[in-house]
């Protein structure tokens, strides 16, 4: 069985026991292991590496480790131009489509808020999640590590933290998505693409202490909710503008990150 030495940089430093990170250090593999087995054996998932180099040269996952080399493991290189190496994906995602998983329904709701396709339910089987992942090109965002390293799941962003405010901002930073943020055009309950109100669909109650009547209606074409430019969708607009300039406010105004974790509501 060949003995090899890795090293494993940013943050993927985040899944390797402490006494790992940030260094070279050996291990043996499997006499038939490719390096894809390799690396989720050291507890880091496929889908977090976008880049391995083995002795200096690019390699894909179907590589089989020789005794001696020496492997340098990075995560995805979303500003980089490295086109003369062999990345482990097609492309860069600019525009991704998401799959949230059970346990991140307020995630989905703020990404969708952000106008990023984002699907979600609760329950969601892991079954489900597999397969839709898989046949509709769709990052999974998750915070397990074993349903990453599915082999069928080719795009995933293990989220570190359990506070969805902080993920949100994970997922806008590690994927470099916040210029392609589309704000408020998505329904937060359906997914769905807002479209405009029929001409019959009317918003009659005023604002709460006078002032102007809502402006422009828009409907969910799935669930028939409507969305207008009312005190709920001002506060909408703050937060999106807060997160977007890299800020931590919640809808409501709150500076303060909830301190519980998300528990998919």
């Amino acid at each position: 069985m060949p003995t090899v030495t890795f090293r494993f940089y940013e943050e993927l430093n985040d899944f390797l026991p402490p006494g790992l990170r940030k260094r070279d250090f050996s291990r043996t593999c499997g006499s038939d292991a490719t390096i894809k087995h390799a690396v989720e054996a050291l507890g880091v998932p496929h889908t977090e590496v976008d880049l391995i180099l083995v002795n200096g040269r690019s390699v894909d996952f179907s590589y089989r480790p020789r005794p001696g080399d020496r492997i340098s493991v990075y995560p995805e290189f979303e500003t980089l131009d490295v086109t003369p190496v062999t990345r482990l994906r097609p492309s860069a995602l600019r525009r991704p489509r998401f799959l949230a998983d059970a346990h991140l329904g307020r995630l989905a709701k703020y990404l969708r808020m952000l106008g990023f396709d984002t699907v979600y339910r609760n329950p969601f089987p892991v079954g489900e999640i597999i397969r839709g992942a898989a046949s509709e090109k769709r990052v999974v965002l998750t915070r397990s590590r074993a349903l990453l390293m599915n082999r069928s799941i080719d795009r995933g962003c293990f989220l570190r933290s359990g506070h969805p405010l902080e993920q949100l901002r994970e997922v806008l930073e590690r994927l470099q998505l916040r210029s392609a943020a589309r704000p408020l055009t998505r329904c937060l309950r359906c997914n769905e693409p807002l479209t405009p109100a029929p001409g019959g669909s009317r918003v009659s109650a005023r604002p709460r202490g006078g002032g102007e009547p809502p402006g422009s209606v828009r409907r969910c074409p799935r669930c028939a909710r409507l969305y207008w430019e009312g005190s709920h969708f001002r506060r909408m607009q703050r937060f999106v503008r807060v997160v977007l300039e890299g800020g931590s406010e919640g809808p409501d105004g709150s500076r303060r990150v909830n301190s519980r974790p998300d528990t998919g509501s």
